[in-house]
């Protein structure tokens, strides 16, 4: 997906349009960004997961239940690494941090909001991104979500990583983004790596896709189940920051020797 300036959709929410919120619309517009509005409500935003890159959500005191809403924001910020930005009052930004935790907010405002300030922060984190969209991108998939987090935190500084806890989420996200690698968990319930595996290469859009296997069995018999399946590559989950990283850039490196 292309961050540049001229490809980032904004999505602004608010409770209502009211003159505040067409004022923001019109003045991202003016900046040359795509802007579209969506009230606040998942089902309404849920339509524009696709396309939109940053959400703009206008919090007022007719927002007063709104969890469901910050729910969603926060797996898009972690799991679909979409920009996030709050604009309110300081105990309006307190209730929303319980939920969506303030590292994965790409910034705040208070009202009322200083247009200026913020235009110039949107190109910030759109530059920003632009420079960020040039990093090969990882998904991992883990049921474990505690595993999830920890291998998000190793790579994101180098990587451009996306997580979910699922086989099912895995098939569906790749359905709608483009990848450089998978980091696939091999024993999970219900749809299991290898089942996914199997999916991903019965399809021509995705089965290029590298694939390597995490496992946390290291016994004979174990390994070579995982190595008859052909995945690119195999890591056990008792692997450390250090050796990962470098599993990945020997990787990489490899490929893209292969491709040229």
């Amino acid at each position: 997906m292309d961050f540049s300036k001229d490809k980032t959709h904004v999505l602004v929410i608010s409770a209502k349009e009211t003159f505040i919120s067409k004022a923001l619309q019109r003045s991202l517009r003016d900046a040359g960004y795509d802007v579209s509005y969506s009230p606040a409500e998942v089902e309404n935003i849920s339509d524009f997961t696709e396309t939109v890159n940053m959400y703009i959500l206008y919090m007022d005191e007719e927002m007063e239940n709104a969890m469901k809403l910050l729910v969603f924001l926060k797996d898009l910020s972690i799991e679909e690494d979409k920009m996030v930005i709050l604009i309110g009052t300081p105990a309006e930004f307190e209730t929303a941090t319980s939920v969506l935790p303030k590292e994965n907010l790409a910034a705040w405002f208070e009202r009322p909001i200083d247009m200026r300030a913020l235009l110039d922060k949107v190109k910030l984190l759109t530059d920003k991104r632009a420079i960020e969209n040039r990093k090969k991108s990882i998904l991992v998939v883990d049921d474990d979500v505690t595993y999830l987090r920890m291998v998000h935190s190793w790579l994101k500084s180098k990587y451009r990583v996306s997580i979910v806890n699922s086989g099912m989420q895995a098939i569906t996200w790749l359905a709608r983004n483009q990848v450089d690698l998978v980091l696939l968990d091999y024993e999970m319930p219900v749809t299991s790596g290898p089942s996914v595996l199997e999916m991903l290469k019965s399809e021509v859009a995705t089965s290029d896709i590298p694939v390597m296997f995490l496992t946390g069995k290291s016994d004979r018999a174990s390994i070579s189940k995982v190595i008859g399946l052909k995945p690119d590559r195999y890591l056990l989950k008792t692997i450390s920051r250090e050796e990962l990283l470098e599993e990945l850039d020997r990787f990489f490196i490899a490929r893209k020797m292969e491709l040229e």
